[in-house]
C-alpha cells in the first residue's frame, strides 16, 4: 500500500472523513453494523451543519457507505448529486453482536473490546483493515481532495492505516457523530490535519 505513485502536487491532497449522524443506536451504544437505520432528528440536524461547515467545498471524489444513515448525511450535508457507493466504507460486521452494547457483551465476555476481542460470525479487525487500505487507495488515484461518508469504527480503522499504523490504533481516535475529520501530509509524511471537529448546530 498504496497501489498508486504519489506526484509531489499531490502531497497537497486531503482525504476527509464524515461520520454519519446520530441515530437510536449510536445513541444507545448498540454496535451498527449492517442494521439499516436511519437517522434521528438530532443527526439530520447535524447533518446540516456539515453542509454549513463544508461550505460547499468541491470534492474530485466523494464516496458513502452504503448504509441509508451515511448517505442519508451525504446528501443533507449538500452531496447528494455527486456520492458514489464504495462498499468497502461500510461499517465493521459486528456478527452475532449486532445491536449489543460493549457493557451488555462484556457480562458474556469480561474485558472484551471490538478492538481486541473476537466477533462471532463477523469480521476480523483484520479484514476492516483490508477495505480500509482499499478504500485509501481510491482516494490515492484521485487527483484532488476526496470526502467519505461513513461509520465510527472504519473510519477510525482507515485513519489508523493512513498513518500506517496497525489497525487497533483507531482505538485512539475516538470520533462523534456528526463529525468532520482531515488526512493529509506534512512535506511527505502522512499526518492526521484535523480530527473530530463537531460542527455546531443552530
Amino acid at each position: 500500500m498504496p497501489k498508486y505513485s504519489v506526484s509531489m502536487s499531490n502531497y497537497q491532497q486531503r482525504i476527509w472523513l464524515i461520520r454519519h449522524g446520530e441515530t437510536e443506536w449510536s445513541r444507545s451504544g448498540q454496535h451498527t453494523g449492517r442494521t439499516d437505520i436511519p437517522l434521528i432528528d438530532a443527526g439530520r440536524e447535524r447533518a446540516r451543519a456539515v453542509g454549513r461547515s463544508l461550505a460547499g467545498k468541491l470534492f474530485v471524489l466523494v464516496l458513502s457507505s452504503p448504509r441509508t444513515r451515511a448517505q442519508e448525511t451525504c446528501r443533507l450535508a449538500g452531496y447528494g448529486d455527486a456520492y458514489v457507493v464504495d462498499d468497502n466504507l461500510q461499517e465493521w460486521d459486528y456478527g452475532a453482536y449486532e445491536g449489543r452494547t460493549s457493557s451488555d457483551i462484556q457480562h458474556e465476555v469480561p474485558g472484551w473490546s471490538i478492538w481486541k476481542g473476537l466477533v462471532p460470525r463477523g469480521e476480523t479487525i483484520e479484514q476492516v483493515a483490508a477495505r480500509a487500505d482499499r478504500v485509501i487507495d481510491r482516494a490515492l488515484g484521485a487527483e484532488g481532495d476526496v470526502a467519505l461518508f461513513a461509520h465510527g469504527h472504519i473510519l477510525r480503522v482507515l485513519g489508523a492505516r493512513w498513518l500506517q499504523t496497525p489497525p487497533d490504533t483507531g482505538r485512539l481516535l475516538a470520533l462523534d457523530t456528526g463529525s468532520i475529520s482531515t488526512l493529509g501530509y506534512e512535506h511527505e509524511t502522512r499526518v492526521i490535519r484535523q480530527w473530530n471537529l463537531v460542527p455546531q448546530t443552530k
